[in-house]
């Protein structure tokens, strides 16, 4: 699934990053690493062959895009996203997996303005919804998100919150 263009909004500018060009590449491992080295992203840096690889392998993967913000010539935000399907809304849909705005850049509506630019153009795609997770602990974020129209997701009350789980293989 392609997105299109830019959206400027104030001082930012919010954009489809193209993987083929070195400037965004950069800007991409730089975010993650900051990131990375953030106690909610695991606290250690990022492994050489991420770094190395990371951007050829979004490329190359089916589905994959992702968006930056950039204050001037910094890039100061990134949002990781992957096209996916709902088989209960028989209709595509996104997921976010990473969210990053940079230490400097927070409290400045990076994230409201990168999560809007991929709601809108989602939206003119046919998807039916965002999904993401989010850290029980990390209130910062999830008031971010709440105020652009995220919330926990749950069938039924009466069933509890889904919750996310993994298995490492």
């Amino acid at each position: 699934m392609m997105l299109s263009g830019c959206d400027i909004a104030t001082d930012l500018k919010i954009c489809l990053a193209n993987y083929d060009e070195l400037e965004h590449g950069k800007a991409i491992i730089a975010l993650m690493e900051e990131y990375a080295l953030h106690p909610f992203g695991g606290g250690e840096p990022l492994a050489d062959r991420c770094r190395s690889e990371l951007v050829p392998a979004l490329r190359a993967f089916p589905g994959a895009f992702s968006i930056l913000a950039y204050r001037g010539e910094r890039a100061v935000g990134l949002v990781n996203c992957f096209s996916g399907f709902s088989t209960f809304l028989c209709k595509p849909l996104i997921n976010i997996h990473d969210v990053i705005v940079s230490e400097s850049a927070r409290g400045l509506g990076v994230c409201t303005a990168m999560l809007d630019f991929l709601a809108k153009e989602a939206k003119a795609k046919g998807c039916c919804k965002l999904t993401l997770e989010v850290l029980q602990k990390n209130y910062t974020a999830q008031a971010a998100y709440r105020k652009t129209g995220f919330k926990p997701y749950a069938l039924d009350e009466e069933f509890g919150q889904a919750e996310f789980w993994q298995r490492y293989l």
